[in-house]
């Protein structure tokens, strides 16, 4: 597939440029090739730079404020400085890499309401940068991601809405300033001990964090409050993981417990300084049934257009 999107032209009779791409569907880890096309205008220019930058939009906190800012978080420079004459096209291919922590996007072709990234074009004349508009890609899940992905649609989970919130998560590794939230509601079989439950994928070359947040149902005198669990697998590990037996013993624990939960290791959740909770390795779970073909993940999703999505939130955004 060939994904090809007209970007906008640099001044009246400036140059303009197209940017194509050989697939707008990616996996973490993997690259995106393609090719920057470039048309001249009416004169001769001086080509500073031509970069391609990765960009999502993230939510922010700001004391007792909430709101949404765009970030590019991760850019390549594929061309350096040359002359474009009057008229003169030239092509610039480039291979781009997609961080192991770009966010997925889409789950069996299904794209994820909420989620927008998008491939943005800069070209830069005369040491001033017109960043363009934005090519939307899809981000699929790794084949470690998709399992447990599958887990969650064999235990009955619903999807709810996915999200990127800023800062780090205590205890795991993290290249980019922010990690993606999947939140799902739980089966029936938990129906008054939880009331959600979110995970957070944080993949590398090596392996495989696996993060999940219960927001637990409180009684009449005792308030709601959180339950926190993590696995890290390696990709090989991750494909042959029961998942679903993993993710229910957790969910059992978390939904009967209180407070510190026996035999899990130290895991505080998200970049709030305060919250210390406690984690999980692989033992000591329950067990449970083997792993389906986990296409129901995608039921309660919404499918959506990327292409209209990311027009509504980068839209009027200056610091693009």
């Amino acid at each position: 597939m060939v994904f090809k999107k007209l970007l906008g032209a640099l001044g009246v009779g400036g140059p303009s440029v197209d940017t194509v791409l050989q697939h707008s569907h990616v996996r973490p880890g993997e690259h995106l090739a393609g090719e920057v096309r470039i048309t001249g205008g009416n004169q001769d220019v001086t080509i500073e730079h031509i970069a391609l930058g990765l960009v999502t939009r993230i939510e922010t906190e700001h004391g007792d404020h909430e709101g949404h800012a765009g970030v590019e978080f991760h850019r390549v420079v594929v061309g350096g400085r040359f002359q474009l004459a009057e008229g003169e096209n030239t092509t610039i291919p480039f291979e781009l890499p997609v961080p192991w922590e770009t966010p997925i996007t889409s789950v069996y072709g299904q794209h994820l309401h909420g989620m927008v990234l998008g491939v943005r074009t800069e070209l830069a004349i005369a040491k001033v940068a017109d960043k363009g508009d934005l090519d939307p890609i899809s981000v699929e899940p790794l084949p470690a991601q998709e399992k447990v992905l599958e887990a969650f649609s064999q235990l009955g989970f619903h999807f709810r809405s996915a999200d990127l919130e800023h800062g780090h998560l205590h205890g795991v590794h993290q290249e980019l300033p922010f990690y993606q939230e999947i939140e799902f509601y739980p089966p029936p079989q938990f129906a008054g001990r939880i009331n959600e439950v979110e995970l957070t994928l944080i993949a590398s070359p090596h392996g495989l964090d696996v993060v999940l947040e219960a927001d637990k149902r409180g009684g009449f005198f005792t308030p709601s409050h959180d339950a926190f669990g993590r696995f890290h697998v390696t990709h090989e590990e991750a494909l042959t993981t029961d998942w679903a037996g993993q993710i229910h013993g957790w969910l059992e624990q978390a939904a009967e417990r209180r407070g510190a939960m026996g035999g899990h290791g130290h895991h505080g959740y998200g970049h709030h300084d305060d919250h210390h909770h406690h984690g999980s390795g692989m033992g000591g779970m329950i067990a449970g049934a083997a792993l389906g073909a986990g296409a129901g993940i995608v039921g309660g999703m919404i499918a959506g257009e990327v292409i209209d999505e990311v027009g509504d939130f980068f839209e009027g955004d200056e610091e693009f």
